[in-house]
């Protein structure tokens, strides 16, 4: 990697989280890579791919860089069209929290700013990170720049190598998952997205709880999902990387031709 890389690094967990600084210091400090930080101003977790259309968003400096009133695909927009130099690469992250599985992939902020860096044609790089939980919730559990170290060696690395090795030849961004640090790296698995989905909802005195019940099969000893998808990987302590594309491909539907092609006469039988 050369000196003059130029990254942007955001976040859905906001500017001011433990994570995004992690990150931030690992690249300017170990990858020798001039970083410009644009991320929301307040915790945009699960916003998904949400965008805001028209009229102005709040805008201010920050030690960081700039803190955007927005979503992390806000923030990619003004980053890439307005605010920094033409960046080599999109960084998103460090995400408190695991980002796994298919059904993640359209609600997590913090993927959803590195598909939107895929539609302006710059590689980007998104890392979450799996901290085990209890009865605790994830939001309640102090952490601190030493607990992402594991997510400070892994991005760098690839921040480092990815581009010159042609890994963004064949993926237009790349899904990063680490365990929480132990006394040595943990090993790197290539995975694919688990298709794992529990979610239901119970509805009581006028209102509707949503429960998702894939974190709770995460016992590394028991858990359900096959060999090389990133839950397992994660669950068992490895780092998972899925390399993946963006805009989403479709498939050649036979059936699908077919149907289309009786449409007007079925239709048109129909109003007659």
């Amino acid at each position: 990697m050369s000196d003059t890389l130029e990254i942007l690094l955001t976040n859905d967990d906001g500017i001011d989280s433990v994570g995004i600084r992690a990150i931030h210091d690992a690249l300017v400090e170990h990858a020798d890579a001039n970083v410009t930080v644009v991320a929301p101003a307040s915790d945009q977790s699960a916003c998904g791919r949400s965008i805001s259309h028209g009229g102005e968003i709040g805008l201010v400096d920050h030690e960081l860089g700039y803190a955007v009133e927005g979503t992390p695909a806000d923030c990619v927009v003004a980053g890439l069209a307005e605010l920094g130099p033409d960046p080599d690469l999109v960084v998103a992250g460090c995400n408190r929290g695991a980002n796994l599985g298919e059904y993640v992939l359209g609600r997590s902020g913090t993927i959803s700013a590195a598909v939107e860096a895929a539609f302006f044609d710059v590689p980007a790089i998104a890392t979450s990170m799996y901290v085990p939980v209890d009865e605790t919730p994830l939001r309640e559990i102090d952490l601190s720049t030493d607990d992402f170290r594991e997510a400070r060696r892994v991005t760098t690395y690839l921040a480092e190598y990815a581009l010159d090795a042609g890994v963004f030849d064949h993926a237009a961004y790349l899904n990063v998952n680490v365990p929480i640090p132990g006394k040595r790296p943990a090993p790197i698995e290539i995975t694919r997205p688990s298709k794992r989905y529990e979610m239901d909802a119970e509805a009581t005195d006028g209102s509707v709880t949503l429960h998702d019940r894939v974190w709770e099969s995460m016992d590394p000893d028991t858990i359900p999902d096959p060999d090389g998808t990133d839950r397992r990987t994660v669950a068992e302590g490895r780092i998972s990387i899925s390399p993946l594309t963006a805009p989403h491909s479709t498939n050649h539907h036979e059936t699908l031709t077919e149907l289309a092609e009786t449409y007007h006469d079925r239709v048109a039988t129909a109003d007659d």
